[in-house]
């Protein structure tokens, strides 16, 4: 397939394409190879200041904030249009940028991300207060309004779809956003940025920065203009986040972190369901995702047969170009992340797990390795505590409900987990005692726009999605008025 039309490679500011103010640029990188794609503007703390400034103008000069409320929506349901008219060129610039399989970013990321538009679009005139029949002669009522520039942090495993995600609920509620999407994947967000203009958007509603971390990440969190963060990545990143939001302006802060989801599968499931479903779970978009199911319990009746028919599965999983139809897994996203998840392969050997299958990185260019299975894994392991954010599952023996849910519990995190099993009492029993923000019962990996998403403990704070998204980007007022 031939390679797509790449969008400008610069920064989206007050609805221009412009280069960086420093004229820094970085390389993005096509995983599948290792070679260069084009050579995209870096945003720094000069070039967050100018669409800081473009966004407050769009806020306070009431281009947005005052836009009617049917308008925005109307222009978030043509943003959806577009973004399903160029469905197809969207998912190949994911799968370049990325290495993501195209099929897979076509029918997962790009079908979401339209979705999530459409979803928030229509809630765009039908974020309402309420009237509260407070003591005395007095008309008591609540506002929702919006909390003004929000910036915006988006990772590299789902950038079309985090975008929306950030986007949608942001611009529906009447807020105004710079958005930087990750250093590794920046190409879809630029191509989305063009639709945004395409549609169009007011000056200064969208601002997009390419950018790193330490330099246009750092600049949007402490900066003082902007009155709420949401970001999206690792745990030990959303720390410095929050402290440098905490130490600025005090700004609202939303974030979605890291997880080691238990996926609990008792003895009494449909076997080759819950195997399938853990292959999913795990293994999806290359292990690289937030939500992986990568600590599977096993009840200890069926666990040899769910490691022997877990690895086979894995075996016959096919690794290869993101273009080709067939593929099934694609590259890791870059080099850092391949040899980080190597090196969890070797601490899982050295601390003493069965490896069944996998763990080689396969040859050649790009950054490929082998579906990974590692069994008789034991809870104090690294494998078993640390995010490994790669196609790595580990698969822990366990006896009884009361043993897996406390151990299953027994982590920092709390972002997602699983049940297997045919048993109705036993599954609401496990999800309702599992601290998670998502729990499946006999499925995995099944996300819905309508459907509130994020963490407990240190997986996050807030929510995504659904009605309850809306709110993270509010203010309420409460106007009392005497009669």
């Amino acid at each position: 397939m031939p390679q797509p039309t790449l969008p400008p490679a610069k920064l989206l500011i007050n609805n221009r394409w412009v280069e960086s103010e420093s004229g820094a640029t970085f390389a993005t990188t096509n995983p599948a190879t290792g070679e260069e794609i084009c050579m995209v503007a870096e945003a720094g703390a000069a070039d967050v200041d100018k669409a800081v400034q473009a966004a407050r103008e769009a806020f306070d000069g009431m281009r947005w904030r005052r836009m009617p409320a049917s308008e925005k929506g109307r222009l978030l349901l043509k943003l959806a249009d577009l973004i399903e008219k160029h469905a197809d060129e969207l998912a190949q610039l994911e799968a370049l940028d990325n290495g993501k399989p195209v099929a897979v970013a076509k029918a997962v990321d790009v079908a979401a991300a339209a979705s999530c538009f459409r979803y928030f679009g229509g809630w765009a005139d039908k974020v309402q207060g309420k009237t509260i029949p407070i003591d005395g002669n007095f008309f008591c009522y609540t506002r929702h309004e919006p909390v003004g520039v929000v910036g915006q942090i988006i990772p590299w495993n789902f950038p079309v779809m985090m975008l929306a995600w950030k986007l949608a609920p942001a611009l529906a509620t009447g807020n105004t956003v710079v958005l930087k999407p990750a250093e590794q994947t920046p190409l879809s967000a630029l191509r989305i940025g063009e639709l945004i203009l395409e549609a169009g958007f007011p000056k200064g509603v969208v601002n997009i920065l390419p950018g790193f971390g330490p330099t246009a990440g750092a600049a949007i969190a402490s900066h003082m203009d902007v009155n709420k963060v949401a970001f999206t990545g690792s745990t030990e990143v959303g720390r410095i986040i929050m402290a440098a939001a905490a130490n600025s302006n005090l700004k609202r802060v939303t974030l979605e972190l890291g997880g080691k989801s238990a996926n609990v599968v008792f003895a009494d499931c449909d076997l080759d369901d819950a195997v399938n479903g853990a292959h999913n779970g795990l293994f999806f978009n290359q292990g690289q995702s937030c939500i992986a199911g990568s600590r599977v319990f096993v009840e200890e009746k069926i666990y040899a047969e769910f490691v022997e028919k877990s690895a086979a599965k894995a075996r016959g999983r096919v690794v290869g170009d993101p273009f080709d139809p067939k593929t099934e897994q694609g590259p890791q996203v870059d080099q850092v992340q391949l040899d980080r998840i190597m090196g969890y392969v070797e601490r899982g050997r050295n601390d003493g797990a069965r490896l069944v299958c996998g763990g080689e990185r396969l040859p050649g260019p790009g950054y490929f390795m082998q579906p990974t299975v590692f069994a008789d894994v034991q809870d104090e392991m690294a494998i078993a505590r640390e995010e490994i954010f790669g196609p790595v599952m580990s698969i822990i023996p366990f006896r009884s409900v009361h043993e897996v849910v406390e151990r299953a519990n027994s982590s920092i995190y709390g972002l997602a987990a699983a049940v297997w099993t045919r048993d109705i009492k036993k599954a609401h029993t496990v999800a309702h005692g599992l601290q998670a923000g998502t729990v499946f019962v006999n499925c995995y990996n099944v996300l819905d726009t309508r459907a509130p998403f994020g963490g407990f403990k240190q997986s996050g704070i807030g929510r995504e999605l659904g009605e309850y998204g809306l709110q993270q980007y509010t203010e309420v007022k409460t106007v009392t008025v005497r009669l």
